[in-house]
């Protein structure tokens, strides 16, 4: 742990606002947002949407808004005198070199690396014995970093790669076609390709997903509904692709495809919703074969995670909703033919293959136990990990005998590690060169009651020897939907929390996958309040056991957590001291009008199902909800090519709390160009956005940096 960082780093605490109103740091007058007079009407209920103009992110009186509401927000967060400090200190955090678990492709051993502040990781290559050498860097693409790799496929043989590009974050990319030997472009740039991969067929060409690109209106926030799978022949034009499934006759909103390591099986997945999927497959070794319908319903969650012949392992929700594996022959693969390999249990189960054998993981209150299997079941390791925490990996091709996990844990940094699928034995491979000191702190889990009695869990972080009064700053972080999971993984920004003596607290709430569909389920649609009450309850609990009080916490969260965050505020104002809503769902009534909005009617429901879904979205709809109040000091955090949780609904609310905030505390937007959802971000939109958060924080608790 690096030693000289104290004078940078020590913290006078303060009362409420007195530092930022001592040092006069107040917001520019807000812009003079102007208000339509725009209706809907639903179910005889008439809702006024009067900045329903900011859903038009072409219109040049929306882009003039936004150069407005980024000129006061930066004039803000100017005036912190402590910014700079903390801006340099995490780009002293982020300077080491960043690796990624290795991966085979052909003769070669391919890893990312980050030399430490580059704009983005450089993916490397060697093979055995040699020396390492750049494959592709993603840092050429553009001038300003923004453009970013988005992911990469190689051809069975590694002879060919097949890369997609993604410009500003947003989800459309191109792909590229390489030769893995001479780097050399092979044949055309593929358009406008969406929620893709690359499955390749042999050396022939690949299958890929899309959508027809919107023709009217913007094309970050036009509806994207019907997606098509595509068979891409190298050689041939775009437009000669053959559709294979999807489109008029089949209309899906998310369909994916891959092939068994065989390359004998083209599995297709088909969906409405982020939720549930049908299952189809087809036998590639035999000419003309037709694609036959596994799970003809979008109830449960299936995919085929190998195959050994003609048996099919699947892995699936249906009748366990903590999942199970299941096996098949594929010449009768209905769902009244499944065997248990793995049957369901008491904790999550996912499934991944590597070395010829089969690795359970499974999810224990959140956290990471990994069983290995053969591929008739059974146990033969349990592996041993360094600690709680979350691994990930155990991925790899089934003659490989050595291959590579990471873990985390919010006190120990993401550790590469080689493990021997004969032996079950791990060694650390590439520790994390992170200025950071585990010793020095603590991480426990704790468990507390939700406002209906569900017990939730939480873990909380902080330094030993942090003094339980009442006066640390916390950061409560939660997600809670579309059953995901949040499991613990380090992160190099907290650092500059967790050495002011602040806590970082994660809650595993409803509507998040951490014990299963029940789970999940219970945090959606009519029941989307348990989702926000389990949140509220996790603040509650924070300052009655004095890990912090209302003026020293903050609340965050991004996307669906985005949609907490705001309700949470609009719901319990006086709850926390600070709230960082990031690329948000605030618009209830009118997500599902933007771009996949529609899939997401699995969690949410739509204010067209009935007239009681309708009234239920309304009352907990945050730019709906906003009524005035005193409402806590907020930066709402969004990006201009967001093209997944579109802008206007940062945009609309932000406006709508800048008219009701009756307090004193600053309600701000920060939009980042030439960014999207979040992933691709240059490391210094990192790090600048990092920064705006902790002085926004610091400063609004009253926590003065030296």
């Amino acid at each position: 742990m690096v030693k000289n960082y104290c004078l940078l780093l020590t913290a006078a605490l303060f009362c409420g606002h007195t530092y930022a109103q001592r040092m006069n740091i107040k917001p520019a007058p807000y812009p003079q947002t102007k208000k339509g007079n725009v209706t809907d009407t639903y179910f005889d209920t008439t809702v006024s949407d009067p900045y329903r103009w900011l859903e038009d992110d072409r219109a040049d009186d929306t882009k003039a808004w936004v150069q407005e509401q980024n000129k006061v927000t930066q004039a803000y967060l100017g005036q912190i005198p402590f910014r700079e400090t903390i801006r340099k200190r995490l780009e002293t955090l982020w300077n080491y070199a960043k690796y990624s678990a290795p991966f085979k492709e052909g003769a070669y051993t391919y890893f990312y690396k980050n030399d430490g502040l580059q704009a983005q990781a450089v993916l490397y290559r060697q093979t055995e014995g040699g020396e390492p050498e750049v494959f592709l860097d993603p840092n050429k693409f553009s001038k300003d970093g923004t453009t970013s790799l988005a992911g990469i496929s190689f051809s069975k043989d590694g002879s060919l790669a097949g890369y997609q590009l993604s410009g500003g974050g947003s989800d459309w990319t191109n792909a590229v076609v390489i030769n893995a030997q001479n780097k050399e472009t092979v044949g055309d740039t593929l358009k406008d390709v969406k929620f893709s991969g690359i499955a390749w067929r042999g050396n022939e060409g690949f299958y890929y997903s899309t959508y027809d690109k919107p023709k009217e209106g913007s094309q970050l926030s036009g509806m994207t509904d019907q997606h098509k799978l595509y068979w891409h022949k190298l050689g041939t034009p775009q437009a000669q692709d053959k559709l294979i499934f999807g489109g008029a006759e089949t209309p899906r909103r998310y369909i994916s495809a891959y092939l068994t390591e065989d390359e004998r099986f083209l599995v297709i997945t088909a969906a409405n919703s982020t939720t549930g999927n049908e299952l189809y497959i087809q036998d590639l070794s035999k000419p003309g074969s037709a694609i036959v319908n596994v799970v003809n319903n979008m109830d449960n969650v299936h995919y085929v995670v190998d195959n050994v012949g003609c048996k099919l392992y699947i892995h699936t929700n249906l009748y366990a909703p903590t999942y199970r594996l299941v096996t098949v022959d594929a010449a009768d693969p209905q769902s009244g033919k499944w065997k248990n390999l793995i049957a369901k249990g008491a904790n999550v189960l996912e499934v991944s293959t590597a070395g010829g054998k089969l690795f359970a993981h499974y999810l224990k209150d959140a956290t990471t136990l990994i069983q290995q299997y053969n591929m008739d079941g059974k146990l033969e390791h349990a592996v041993t990990l360094p600690g709680v925490g979350t691994a990930s990996g155990f991925s790899a091709k089934k003659e490989d005998k050595d291959i590579y996990y990471t873990f985390t844990s919010y006190v120990y940094p993401s550790t590469i590690f080689k493990y021997n699928v004969q032996t079950g034995k791990s060694d650390v491979y590439k520790k994390s060169g992170v200025q950071f000191n585990p010793e020095l702190y603590e991480s426990k889990q704790v468990f507390y009651k939700s406002k209906d009695g569900t017990k939730v869990p939480m873990i909380i972080t902080y330094k030993k020897g942090v003094v339980l009064n009442g006066k640390n700053p916390t950061l409560l972080y939660a997600y809670g939907g579309f059953g995901v999971n949040l499991t613990p993984s380090f992160s190099t920004s907290n650092i500059a929390l967790l050495e002011q003596g602040g806590i970082y607290a994660v809650p595993n709430l409803r509507g998040g996958g951490e014990y299963g569909e029940t789970w999940h389920k219970a945090g959606t649609k009519m029941r989307k309040q348990n989702v926000f009450d389990d949140f509220i309850a996790a603040a509650e609990y924070l300052v009655a056991h004095k890990y912090t009080s209302k003026d020293y916490l903050a609340i965050a969260g991004g996307s669906n957590g985005g949609l907490l965050v705001g309700a949470t505020i609009t719901q319990r104002p006086d709850l926390c001291q600070v709230a960082f809503p990031a690329v948000g769902v605030m618009d209830m009534l009118r997500y599902n009008k933007f771009t996949a909005g529609a899939g997401w009617a699995y969690d949410y429901g739509t204010a067209e199902d009935s007239e009681g879904m309708f009234k239920y979205l309304y009352q907990y709809s945050p730019y709906h909800a906003l009524k005035p109040a005193s409402y806590p000091a907020t930066m709402v955090t969004t990006a201009d090519h967001d093209d997944r949780v579109v802008p206007a609904h940062s945009f609309k609310f932000a406006a709508r709390l800048q008219e009701m905030q009756k307090g004193p505390a600053p309600t701000l937007i920060r939009i980042e160009t030439n960014a999207g959802h979040g992933a691709g971000r240059s490391t210094a939109q990192i790090i600048g956005q990092e920064t705006d958060k902790w002085a926004f924080m610091f400063v609004n608790m009253g926590v003065e940096i030296k």
